[in-house]
């Protein structure tokens, strides 16, 4: 039996407790000598970072201890913070950011304790290594190492010595940031990957190779630019076993894949390798991403984004690296895939599923027979039929100038109530950080903590977002705060004409990139009821001006230069327009955030409050960019509830510590 109840008042199993009550992060999966390592996030443990490794007939086994965790703070989104040689594990710890070794014990399934190879910096978390690789022979690691000295930032790739440790020795320099070095199957090759300020890796990156010795310390020479430039996005270069070098390449408008020859590594044209209308390069927000494997019969996996899902496929080897190179989708039950490494025939990864968290996946690829795809390492068991879970569905909506802008719609949903013949749902429009990230089809929990409560949900792929090829990507140019607000307005007005949501009763809310369009949107236009700022951006005169390197010169190209520009700073940051601003806000916020600082939320919350706006403020010690402790994640959930309920005028199901607001 179905009961009629009010929108936003749904009991519902789906807890702010249940989101992270066990929950992990899938993060990163491996190959090592026969076994599948991946990395797990986890809340329950303040957002630490644990490797798992899984023997056949075995069960996961933890490489290390509780006071150990992969994660590193390169460009402060990390990434590629683990890597393997053989069955010794290689990380980047959390909470020094020293690299560390784990060598595998005799007795099987057992480990050594972590040994620390690098020294301690003169700064805390001074020195940070990401994205590493070892040399043919074992005995160098070669990895990207962020220092942080005296105010100045310098990016460099380093070798350190895999047994003994020591001092890091510079191998390549001078560029602003360096990525991806890999070492050629015969140990004679590096390559790796660098770009400039101001541009961004998905805007435009180079791919270098330089002859590599390793007999006398660890040096590379006559370093040579292979391919890319500053209007080509090249992500993930990979050395063939038989030599050539592979990388991806959005020179196509699509991120593709592309050779060059083993005969002509410094020298040759990139070739093609297959033809994919999707995306299989993704931006590079963090290290070691992962969206292609060798398999042993010559022929590659790949995982490719087209119309926002993600899917597998297998492109054939032609005869000679010649010709056509035949692309064949493989049928899986997952909608997003990540970090594809070979396994067996086939390959592992991490893969989801709009009714299943992440899980580790293998498929087994065969040159001959049928493809097989099977779970390796299951996700979490919830407790909940696929009835609690809201499906799905694609949104193609015009905006303006004509554009086509996307999104994922999810309706209310839930299987024993429903709401009154003569009411709407309210919307809550989501929109991811980035800007240029996407917004991923997989269960969430957190996503559907809403739609089990009676609320519609909007996940926006805005124009800027990945997966709809670089021209798409490119949209947002000198429009950050103006397209992205104008496609989230327009994913709005569309839902209310078509009559599924209640036009009173919309909501916008994002983090980072996405606390800046939410707010844009509630300041420059009248669409929205109400909004959620997570860490967000207010002010993008104080973002050009305090934010970390990576990201200090993005605005160039979202806005303008700055200062030069600097009237498009102003004519776009809410803070400057707080007179417009008169819809219900709340803001939270980590109080270590180095990409956005606290001063951001702390200048737009105090505007509010003096104008007497509605307006909660939560603020969170001990996180950065992102909430990755439990108590937090929840406390987040819960509180947006309850302002909503507050300012929507619903009594939510669920007993929630208050949350102050002002001027309510």
């Amino acid at each position: 039996m179905s009961n009629e109840l009010a929108y936003g008042s749904w009991p519902s199993p789906i807890t702010a407790d249940l989101v992270v009550a066990g929950a992990v992060g899938l993060g990163e999966c491996r190959v090592g000598d026969n076994d599948v390592w991946w990395s797990e996030s986890r809340p329950e443990q303040a957002g630490r970072i644990a490797v798992v490794r899984h023997r056949l007939g075995g069960d996961p086994v933890e490489v290390f201890g509780e006071e150990f965790s992969a994660r590193t703070r390169v460009h402060e989104y990390g990434g590629g913070a683990w890597w393997l040689h053989d069955d010794t594990l290689f990380f980047a710890n959390g909470s020094d950011q020293r690299l560390y070794r784990v060598d595998p014990d005799t007795e099987p399934g057992r480990f050594n304790l972590p040994v620390p190879l690098t020294p301690e910096p003169s700064e805390p978390m001074g020195d940070r290594y990401a994205d590493g690789t070892l040399t043919s022979d074992g005995r160098w690691i070669v990895c990207v190492r962020e220092r942080h000295a005296g105010g100045e930032v310098h990016n460099q790739l380093v070798a350190i010595e895999a047994q003994a440790g020591g001092e890091p020795v510079v191998v390549v320099s001078g560029a602003d940031f360096v990525a991806a070095p890999r070492v050629s199957p015969d140990g004679l090759h590096l390559c790796w990957l660098q770009w400039n300020h101001p541009d961004m890796p998905w805007d435009g990156t180079e791919l270098w190779v330089g002859e590599l010795a390793t007999a006398d310390g660890c040096q590379v020479s006559a370093a040579r630019l292979v391919a890319g430039g500053r209007d080509e996005s090249i992500t993930q270069p990979e050395w063939h076993p038989d030599g050539s070098l592979w990388f991806v390449s959005d020179e196509s408008d699509w991120w593709n894949l592309r050779r060059i020859g083993a005969d002509s590594a410094l020298k040759g044209t990139p070739a093609p390798i297959g033809v994919i209308q999707g995306e299989i390069g993704t931006p590079a927000w963090v290290f070691g991403q992962r969206r292609y494997a060798f398999l042993p019969d010559g022929r590659v996996a790949v995982a490719y984004a087209a119309e926002g899902i993600d899917h597998l496929a297998v492109i054939a080897a032609a005869a000679d690296n010649q010709g056509d190179h035949a692309v064949v989708d493989i049928d899986t039950p997952f909608t997003t895939l990540s970090s594809l490494c070979t396994y067996g025939h086939g390959i592992a990864m991490i893969a989801g599923a709009p009714t299943s968290e992440p899980v580790v996946a293998v498929a087994d690829l065969p040159p001959h027979g049928e493809p097989t795809v099977g779970v390796l390492h299951p996700a979490r068991d919830l407790g909940l039929g696929p009835a609690w879970f809201s499906a799905p569905e694609p949104l193609e909506v015009v905006t303006t100038g004509g554009a086509t802008t996307y999104a994922v719609f999810y309706p209310p949903n839930h299987p024993e109530a429903h709401g009154p013949a003569d009411a709407a749902p309210p919307l809550v429009v989501m929109i991811h950080g980035g800007p240029t990230s996407a917004a991923r089809p997989q269960l969430s929990l957190a996503l559907q903590f809403w739609t089990s409560r009676g609320f519609a949900v909007a996940d926006v792929n805005y124009r800027g977002s990945t997966g709809y090829g670089r021209a798409y990507r490119r949209q947002l140019n000198g429009a950050w705060g103006q397209a992205d607000v104008d496609d989230c307005v327009a994913v709005a007005d569309h839902l209310v004409a078509e009559g599924r949501v209640d036009p009173l009763r919309l909501a916008i809310r994002g983090g980072s990139a996405g606390g800046f369009t939410a707010l844009c949107a509630l300041t420059f236009h009248d669409r929205f009821a109400a909004g959620a700022s997570l860490y967000g951006v207010a002010d993008l005169e104080a973002l050009a001006r305090d934010t970390h390197k990576f990201e200090s010169r993005y605005l160039d190209s979202l806005v303008g230069p700055y200062p030069e520009q600097r009237d498009r700073y102003v004519e776009r940051s809410p803070i400057h327009h707080v007179d417009r601003l008169d819809r219900p806000v709340i803001v939270l916020q980590g109080l270590e955030d180095e990409v956005v600082p606290p001063a951001q939320s702390e200048m737009i919350v105090a505007a509010l409050r003096a104008k007497g706006v509605p307006v909660a403020y939560v603020e969170f010690e001990g996180e950065q960019h992102g909430f990755r402790q439990a108590a937090n994640i929840r406390r987040a959930l819960e509180a947006e509830l309850y302002f909503y309920g507050s300012v929507f005028g619903f009594e939510p199901w669920d007993t929630i510590d208050p949350v102050p607001i002002d001027n309510l």
